[in-house]
């Protein structure tokens, strides 16, 4: 492709920064970044409180986190955060250890099957398995795999595994027909409680590229990067460096593909391109392009979770001394509770506490958010951590995907048939994951195979 194509980037999201990084890496400098927010990171948000960032979003990484450290090496930047640990209440507020053998003397039993089945389901990952890492979903319905591996190299990959079609299962469903029913009390922590919705439900192929093996035991083992002025920092940092930085407050109302250009409406403006990326929400593109036939029946299919914070004050005498979690209601008949709480300034209590909560399951009633908000609060009080004040809140649009019937049917493999097609090309997290670094790795690879 010449590289004086003219690019147009839909969204300053983890992955439409990364995507013009990746573009001026591969000589393309024509390219423009289009966001409708007053700044950049999407769901990396973290904003100001009495001097020091709190996080509204995104969290965390982990080192297999390798897309973020390749923006990291490109800013000169390092996860330079507060060190994170956690506890475990119950549903009444009472502190627990679930996995302590020695204050669970009834559960041995139980917890030396579950260490045996996180064993097993790490052998067969590698080998019954193999290439279930790879970021995206290509060829997976299909019983192939083809793009990165997850390792420090991220070498090209590519190969034939008919087992991989039982990654459209639920996971629930999946760790059944393994005989590694289990490890979902594992799983679960990182993934239900970070708001990507219920073990019955998703099919298994998220939970396990999200949370491939290496990088779920460096959650469990809390080998975690954390960055002191916040998850946004990163993209910040990324949106100064780069040779054309996003364009804030942009309103796209329209865009027309015709005769090879791409035509753009923004702020009331026409601008001409040759080429457009989206990495805004494709379950919305219809509402403001010329979405052909093929992309509405597809997009019209993506489902997202309803995934709530709380930014909350407490009196000095309530805070709580660290993060908890609260697997008791990380089930779906516990629907709108607090999932998790989370301290990240050990140092001090002037700072504020984030909460977690889902409302949306795919087999019942979304829950209304005052309902949901209300709930987190009167749980707050169980916990004996109340709050005095909620200082901010957010209700995400969060982790956009498909359900295992479209999973099954092909959803992916029809999508990235189209790459392309309409001089459009298709990024962001449902063609990925709904976390930082699966976005961006998608938006390597995105680069990597059309520019």
């Amino acid at each position: 492709m010449d590289k004086n194509t003219r690019i147009c980037i839909i969204g300053a999201g983890p992955a439409g920064l990364s995507a013009g990084m990746y573009l001026e890496q591969k000589g393309y400098e024509n390219y423009t970044i289009l966001e409708r927010n007053d700044h950049v990171g999407g769901k990396c948000h973290s904003p100001h409180y009495n001097g020091r960032r709190y996080e509204m979003g995104a969290i965390m990484g982990v080192p297999s986190y390798y897309a973020v450290h390749d923006v990291e090496e490109f800013c000169g930047i390092t996860h330079d955060g507060p060190k994170l640990n956690r506890n475990y209440k119950n549903k009444e507020g009472k502190v627990i250890e679930p996995f302590n053998p020695k204050k669970n003397l009834l559960k041995i039993p139980h917890l030396m099957e579950m260490k045996k089945q996180v064993k097993k389901l790490g052998e067969i990952l590698e080998t019954k398995y193999k290439g279930y890492d790879v970021n995206g979903h290509r060829g997976v319905a299909e019983g192939r795999y083809d793009g990165y591996a997850v390792t420090p190299g991220r070498e090209k990959v590519s190969g034939e595994n008919p087992n991989l079609k039982d990654l459209a299962l639920p996971f629930k469903d999946f760790c059944k027909l393994n005989g590694v029913e289990f490890t979902q009390e594992i799983w679960i922590g990182p993934f239900t409680s970070f708001g990507y919705g219920y073990f019955d439900e998703i099919p298994a192929a998220y939970v396990l590229k999200y949370l491939d093996f290496q990088t779920c035991m460096n959650f469990v083992n809390i080998n975690l990067w954390t960055w002191k002025e916040g998850t946004q920092y990163i993209w910040e940092c990324l949106d100064a460096k780069l040779k054309n930085h996003a364009r804030l407050n942009s309103n796209i109302t329209k865009v027309e593909r015709k005769d090879g250009k791409v035509y753009v409406t923004v702020n009331g403006e026409v601008e001409e391109y040759d080429k457009l990326i989206v990495t805004a929400p494709l379950q919305y593109l219809p509402d403001y392009a010329d979405a052909r036939a093929d992309e509405k029946e597809l997009f019209s299919k993506i489902e997202y979770e309803r995934y709530d914070v709380l930014a909350v004050e407490t009196k000095p005498e309530d805070h709580p001394e660290i993060s908890y979690y609260v697997f008791d209601n990380m089930t779906p008949d516990r629907l709108g509770h607090l999932m998790v709480y989370y301290r990240r300034w050990r140092d001090t209590k002037d700072q504020v506490i984030t909460t977690y909560a889902l409302r949306k399951h795919k087999n019942t009633a979304e829950i209304p958010y005052e309902d949901c908000k209300k709930t987190v609060l009167e749980d707050l009080k169980i916990m004996k951590n109340p709050a005095s004040n909620v200082v901010n809140e957010q209700s995400w649009y969060y982790f956009p995907h498909v359900f295992s019937e479209d999973y099954a049917a092909g959803w992916y493999d029809k999508v990235e048939a189209m790459q392309g097609k309409y001089d459009t090309y298709y990024a962001g997290e449902v063609m990925s994951f709904g976390d930082m670094d699966e976005t961006a790795e998608y938006s390597r690879e995105l680069v990597d195979r059309f520019f």
